[in-house]
């Protein structure tokens, strides 16, 4: 593993690095010691404040630079690349939201999927080290069969967000295939946690108790969630990354593995490997907030699965590491931001 002190001057490009998860990861790199470039087109999908309040973290290091670019635009991206030729890749920018592609099934073709090959064209005319890019848990669709394992098919989706991703996963099986580019997809479980999304279940439930709202509760609160907190997520996306993908010597076409290949490249889950409840979630969040929740029971929404379960034993032979912050521990820390940054 090359270290920060010893690294290259060229950055760590992290794309969405004034997202969620995006944000955390760039902030954890630059803790590091490493150079990093961000880019983000800080779309207003949803609240514009609170995504330059996490870009303004990170521009407190002066060894983070910012590229407001957007990822469908191919000449600006082009551009990045041949301006500072990025020595390794995580890519995180997606259009978020699994429920908005009903509406805007554009905004996802034109962000995940031509925004994904234009990432894909940079590190071909500009090698990189490894590309590591944001998968999800949605790819396993209809698929019942617990706990999901990436060795698992996965050709079912039920939405258009979750089709995307898979889309991103076989792209880049192709690239690595034909250009030998190391390529790791990360196939993230329900992430929630401080500097959170304000359309997820966490932070909608906290604001509306807050505020003596009800919260909608779908599938009467009974499906189950591998709720994984960001900090093990970021974990697993810096040490994987440190892990360039290699092309599996045993990989046989006879009887493929989906999960690896005789090309460079890689898939694993990242989530906790016990599944929550929501009303349980839901019960925690009351007693960190000191407050009941109103409750209005709804049935399962279109293309939502009812559990998921992560199996992360490849993580946890590639790193040496699983989640591990309860959901107890991860919902007061997500509380306490919540409550310090919105000062409530």
């Amino acid at each position: 593993m090359m270290s920060p002190t010893n690294a290259s001057k060229s950055p760590i490009l992290v794309t969405g690095s004034a997202g969620f998860i995006g944000s955390h990861v760039a902030h954890r790199l630059l803790e590091q010691g490493h150079e990093v470039l961000g880019l983000d087109n800080l779309n207003d999908y949803y609240d514009v404040t609170l995504k330059k309040a996490r870009l303004a973290r990170l521009e407190r290091y002066s060894r983070y630079q910012h590229d407001h670019a957007d990822l469908a635009d191919r000449g600006a991206v082009e551009a990045l690349f041949e301006h500072h030729k990025p020595r390794r890749v995580i890519h995180l920018a997606a259009q978020a939201g699994v429920r908005y592609a009903a509406t805007n099934p554009h905004a996802y073709t034109t962000s995940n999927v031509t925004g994904f090959l234009h990432i894909l064209e940079g590190v071909r005319h500009h090698p990189v080290d490894h590309l590591v890019y944001a998968s999800t848990s949605s790819v396993y669709g209809a698929n019942t069969a617990m706990p999901f394992s990436e060795h698992q098919s996965t050709e079912h989706p039920l939405t258009l967000y979750a089709a995307t991703k898979k889309a991103n996963e076989m792209m880049a099986h192709s690239y690595a295939h034909l250009y030998d580019i190391p390529c790791t997809g990360l196939r993230f479980f329900t992430v929630y946690g401080p500097w959170g999304r304000p359309d997820m279940a966490l932070f909608l439930f906290t604001r509306a108790i807050l505020a003596g709202e009800p919260i909608q509760v779908f599938n009467h609160g009974h499906h189950q969630r591998s709720f994984t907190y960001i900090d093990d997520i970021v974990d697993g996306v810096v040490a994987i990354s440190q892990q360039p993908a290699k092309a599996d010597p045993d990989w046989s076409s006879l009887s493929p593995n989906p999960a690896r290949s005789s090309a460079p490249y890689r898939l694993f889950n990242i989530g906790n490997q016990q599944p929550i409840e929501l009303l349980r979630y839901i019960k925690v969040l009351e007693e960190c907030l000191g407050k009941k929740a109103q409750m209005e029971m709804r049935p399962l929404q279109p293309g939502d699965v009812p559990d998921t379960q992560a199996d992360v034993s490849a993580l946890i032979q590639a790193t040496g590491e699983a989640p591990k912050i309860s959901v107890e521990e991860g919902v007061a820390r997500f509380v306490a931001w919540y409550r310090d940054f919105y000062q409530v």
